[in-house]
């Protein structure tokens, strides 16, 4: 009886520790173990099992950690509440991140080990394939020097993007719970899924969340403070050939694949994002298929303004004419849908919320670093839905691929950040 008394009550505590009194460091390693690969194939939201999965831990976790409200809906979105402990009227504010990961890369069964006090060499991940982070061409690393990375060994994403941003969340709401000397007004936190195939405010019920800003845990290094990003089309073009015997196909064939790669070859090869930078938009060839009867190539458009934006699918547009001019008409079909719009727009007119951004930064010892998102965020959709939403580092580097880490040390920054934004709120 004893015995399964003290079995009964170390099964216990192992599930109690699961949720609290993890460090940053844990609580990370604990949500990169999760597969929450997204997939814009299934039509599902969440698109992938994992996904939701992944949110009922992090349900039982928010609750577990003294959090109200705490719900998952049948979409994967979670929401929760840090009830407000001053007495002050002060807004309500919020905080988000995503929990998927990006489909560029597995992200199954990662193996992250954490590379203690960097020396500044090259890091060898995988001796057996020869995987190697170096230096020369991932010079940022060499910023943390001293510091604690964690890396995978290449088989796989590590998942910083955005696991990060939850494990900086939670634990800032767990330390404010621990110390209600910090004061703070209400405070709601919502994790969604599918954010890398952009989907993540499909499904966000603003009104529900109830804040009246926001901020999106979801950006880079440290220090990087975000409230412009791309305005996003995505396009795919359709070839449509005729197929005949080759060796009778004298004036009778129409190979697709070659007018598609007549087409690619009309893109300016210079707008692309292995030559661009900073304000500079491109067109990206994200996927090709084909045959001799039909192809396709799927693109990505993108521009930090907005008249530029449309110039370059007016400029898509017309050369899927051309091509049509040359081919006959109905040799190429284009499909265009606009993606998301740049959320400086929707920022401007409430610029105190990056002024308390900076200053918090600041505060905790971190440089800001106010530059523009080449990409997208939850946080620029959300804004043009009626909840203004910039960004802020997560702390992470080479997202969506093998050679992605993030300083331990840059997480806990994060999280400060986070405490002291809440507590700024109540002092403004």
């Amino acid at each position: 009886k004893n015995e399964f008394v003290y079995h009964f009550c170390v099964f216990l505590c192992s599930i109690i520790k699961n949720h609290t009194n993890m460090n940053i460091t844990e609580r990370f390693l604990k949500y990169v173990s999760f597969t929450t690969t997204s997939d814009e194939n299934t039509n599902m939201t969440p698109s992938t099992p994992g996904q939701m999965i992944f949110a009922k831990y992090l349900v039982d976790e928010l609750k577990s950690i003294g959090l109200t409200e705490v719900d998952v809906d049948k979409n994967g979105y979670i929401m929760a509440t840090l009830p407000s402990n001053t007495k002050k009227e002060v807004p309500t504010i919020g905080f988000i991140a995503h929990m998927d990961t990006s489909p560029d890369m597995s992200g199954k069964n990662p193996k992250p080990r954490i590379v203690a006090n960097y020396d500044g060499n090259d890091i060898l991940l995988n001796e057996e394939k020869g995987i190697v982070l170096e230096t020369a061409k991932y010079p940022e690393i060499l910023l943390y020097i001293g510091q604690d990375i964690v890396v995978t060994d290449g088989n796989t994403l590590l998942g910083a993007d955005d696991k990060a941003g939850l494990a900086e969340i939670v634990s800032a709401m767990e330390y404010l719970v621990a110390h209600p000397e910090i004061k703070h007004g209400k405070i709601r936190v919502g994790f969604t899924p599918d954010e890398e195939i952009g989907q993540g405010a499909d499904h966000f019920d603003v009104e529900k969340f109830g804040a009246e800003w926001a901020y999106t845990m979801d950006g880079g290094e440290i220090g990087e403070l975000e409230f412009e990003n791309f305005n996003a089309a995505s396009a795919k073009v359709t070839f449509k050939g005729v197929n005949v015997h080759p060796g009778y196909a004298r004036h009778k064939m129409l190979n697709s694949m070659r007018v598609a790669h007549q087409f690619a070859s009309m893109i300016p090869r210079h707008e692309t994002p292995e030559h661009t930078e900073g304000y500079e938009g491109f067109f990206h060839l994200t996927n090709m298929e084909g045959t001799v009867e039909k192809s396709s190539l799927s693109y990505i458009i993108r521009d930090h303004d907005r008249d530029r934006f449309e110039r370059r699918k007016k400029e898509f547009a017309h050369l899927v004419n051309k091509i049509n001019s040359e081919f006959g008409e109905g040799t190429a079909t284009l499909e265009l849908r606009d993606q998301y719009y740049n959320m400086r727009e929707k920022i401007e007119p409430v610029m105190h919320i990056i002024d308390l951004a900076f200053n918090a930064m600041t505060d905790v010892g971190v440089t800001p670093k106010v530059k523009p998102i080449r990409g997208g965020t939850d946080g620029s959709r959300l804004s043009y839905m009626g909840l203004p939403c910039p960004n802020i580092f997560a702390g992470g580097h080479n997202f969506h691929g093998r050679f992605e880490f993030v300083p331990v040390q840059s997480m806990k920054k994060a999280m400060q950040v986070i405490v002291k934004i809440a507590e700024s709120v109540t002092i403004d």
